[in-house]
């Protein structure tokens, strides 16, 4: 009997056909999917379809990555998270718990998804970015830097959500909106159209930005208001 040592002890195991990568005896590989000779699937993983593992990338736990998705790296895949259609993670990111990424997404850098999140169509994210909870993004947006999306959050359309910013609860950014620096937006609140909310800013409650409005500084914009202009310094709108 062939063994492997996956990190914590060995265990029946066996190279790819496909790439010559190691697989324990207890992961599914279909024929048709690809594990180069460095990268590893084992505990009860499952990589079908036309998927690709390669480099140094581990897929482990019950996972799954098939489609056409592709895995790289020293990116890992793990717990129940799915990796499927296009979608491509790798660097040194991490997709785990419940996570799913689809579409032509990619997950890359030291960017961790997890939890139940939702990374979607042609969405990135990026840096040391971290999607987390529930939260959803989708379209061509993009979470980079070290920003943080949780809660219910979605973050879609063009939209940019970067630097430490974070946006949670079942905040909404969209359209061509970006939130950057140190900004937050959550409770109920919306930025959308090419509205920028940066610096120390805070929008939420049922607070909505929209147009080319821009709220930076200490601004804060919360209850119902609604913001078309700008707001800035210590200024609050409500």
């Amino acid at each position: 009997m062939t063994t492997f040592d996956f990190g914590q002890g060995p265990v029946p195991a066996h190279c790819h056909k496909n790439g010559g990568g190691w697989v324990a005896d207890t992961a599914q590989v279909t024929a048709t999917a690809h594990v180069g000779p460095n990268a590893q699937v084992y505990g009860f993983a499952q990589v079908y379809g036309h998927a690709r593992v390669s480099g140094e990338a581990r897929v482990f736990g019950d996972a799954r990555v098939y489609g056409d998705a592709r895995v790289y790296g020293d990116a890992q895949v793990f717990g129940e998270a799915q990796v499927s259609d296009y979608a491509r993670v790798y660097g040194h990111a991490r997709v785990s718990r419940e996570a799913r990424v689809f579409g032509d997404a990619q997950v890359s850098d030291y960017a961790r998804v997890y939890g139940h999140a939702r990374v979607s169509v042609e969405a990135r994210v990026s840096g040391e970015a971290q999607v987390y909870d529930f939260a959803q993004v989708y379209g061509d947006a993009q979470v980079f830097g070290e920003a943080r999306m949780f809660g219910d959050a979605r973050v879609f359309g063009d939209a940019r959500v970067y630097g430490d910013a974070q946006v949670f609860g079942e905040a909404q950014v969209f359209g061509d909106a970006q939130v950057s620096d140190y900004a937050r937006v959550y409770g109920y609140a919306q930025v959308f159209g090419e509205a920028q909310v940066f610096g120390e800013a805070q929008v939420y409650d049922f607070a909505r930005v929209s147009g080319e409005a821009r709220v930076y500084g200490h601004a804060r914009v919360y209850r119902e208001a609604r913001v078309f202009g700008e707001v800035k310094g210590n200024s609050e709108a409500r």
